[in-house]
């Protein structure tokens, strides 16, 4: 598996992936329906947002965006987004994904990086971020609108770099 900054002309190859993601109603706080030109524009930010993806040979199987969780005074706390294709799942790609990007964040000087909005039912996630050194802050509870289990916890998740 390759890891690998993306190219702003690469959207077509990972909007699959982030449709399919989204679409499962379980895990963002997009709409379900986010239509392509809207997920773009959420997915491909401006620097100094950066775009990763994991490629297994032609193919798009992870993906993560790597920015400030904050302006100003607080630019020096990370937040990222991860996206691991269903399909992949189980496989360490998120691990992989999730490394790379904790290293790059430490590169560009980044101190710490926070999560908003872990879904607490996203147990593979919670554990992931958990044995990666992320702790719980607190739970903002029934702040998420889950399409099949309705209103769940975010959990908001913090390490130092």
């Amino acid at each position: 598996m390759l890891i690998r900054r993306a190219a702003d002309g690469e959207w077509p190859r990972i909007w699959p992936l982030w449709h399919r993601v989204v679409a499962a109603g379980d895990t963002y706080m997009w709409s379900p329906d986010t239509d392509e030109p809207t997920a773009r524009t959420l997915w491909m930010q401006p620097p100094p947002a950066v775009v990763y993806l994991a490629e297994a040979g032609a193919d798009v199987v992870g993906t993560a965006v790597l920015k400030p969780n904050n302006t100003g005074l607080g630019d020096h706390v990370a937040n990222a987004s991860f996206m691991v294709h269903p399909d992949q799942a189980g496989r360490g790609i998120g691990r992989r994904l999730a490394e790379h990007v904790l290293a790059e964040a430490s590169a560009a000087g980044y101190r710490a990086m926070q999560f908003n909005a872990v879904v607490e039912t996203n147990t593979a996630a919670v554990a992931l971020w958990t044995s990666l050194g992320f702790r719980t802050l607190a739970t903002v509870p029934a702040a998420f609108r889950h399409t099949t289990l309705g209103p769940v916890g975010l959990h908001v998740m913090y390490r130092e770099l």
